[in-house]
């Protein structure tokens, strides 16, 4: 049977939010924004909130099982964990943010260097590195989310000018990725109504059942503790892994 990957080319994890108190005072994850996919958290267990900063304000939101929060590209997020909050993230895209399509919210001079920026933003392998990285993007997130409260949307929109800066080198290479990804996957399902109106099901012969088990169950990821897929986005493994 040929590869497939998820319906509409998503990418999907599992996690757990970070318990480790920030700076002020608050468990959780690290903030960051994602300029081209929108994404979205099915909350399994536990008891949490994500924090928002948009065009529209700061908002806190609360997450518990049964919820389903979803956020359109340019809104930071931050995950905070109050008791086993437990999220399955579906990912617009599958590709992309493996790609970078996911920007800290570090401090403006961080932003303004690529190779700090980089450096800053590695894939954590301990504990220790993991929450630096987080409270990094917390000092910077801290001041966008006050600025939002006292009615200045302006540093939000300077944080958004340096993350464009950042990822734009990156853009050509995600055009593919996209178009063998969620853009296939959409073209496919327009294929497949051509056929059906015409009375061809012959694609009905390529039917069949696929399974994922995690290939890493408890990685370092930008929210808390990920469960990793190594789905594939175009027909061949995904290798990079989502630093969620």
């Amino acid at each position: 049977m040929n590869e497939f990957p998820l319906p509409g080319g998503i990418g999907v994890s599992h996690l757990r939010a970070y318990d480790w108190a920030a700076e002020d005072g608050v468990c959780g994850g690290s903030p960051h924004v994602h300029l081209a996919c929108t994404e979205a958290y099915v909350v399994t267990g536990g008891r949490g909130a994500v924090q928002t900063l948009s065009a529209g304000g700061y908002a806190e939101t609360p997450l518990e099982a049964g919820v389903i929060a979803w956020f359109a590209p340019g809104t930071v997020h931050r995950m905070v964990q109050d008791d086993g909050l437990r999220v399955t993230v579906l990912m617009q895209n599958s590709g992309l943010p493996e790609a970078g399509d996911a920007v800290f919210t570090f401090p403006p001079d961080v932003l303004a260097d690529p190779a700090a920026y980089a450096e800053a933003a590695a894939l954590p392998k301990t504990d220790d590195a993991a929450r630096q990285r987080r409270d990094l993007a917390v000092r910077g997130y801290l001041p966008l989310r006050d600025a939002l409260r006292d009615g200045d949307p302006e540093p939000l929109r300077a944080f958004h000018r340096a993350a464009v800066a950042l990822v734009a080198p990156k853009v050509a290479e995600w055009v593919p990725r996209w178009q063998a990804g969620a853009l296939k996957a959409a073209e496919l399902t327009g294929a497949h109504l051509k056929a059906l109106a015409d009375g061809d099901g012959s694609h009905l012969e390529q039917s069949g059942l696929r399974v994922a088990t995690p290939s890493n169950p408890d990685g370092y990821g930008m929210c808390g503790r990920r469960a990793e897929y190594d789905i594939p986005w175009d027909g061949s493994p995904n290798q990079e892994g989502l630093q969620r």
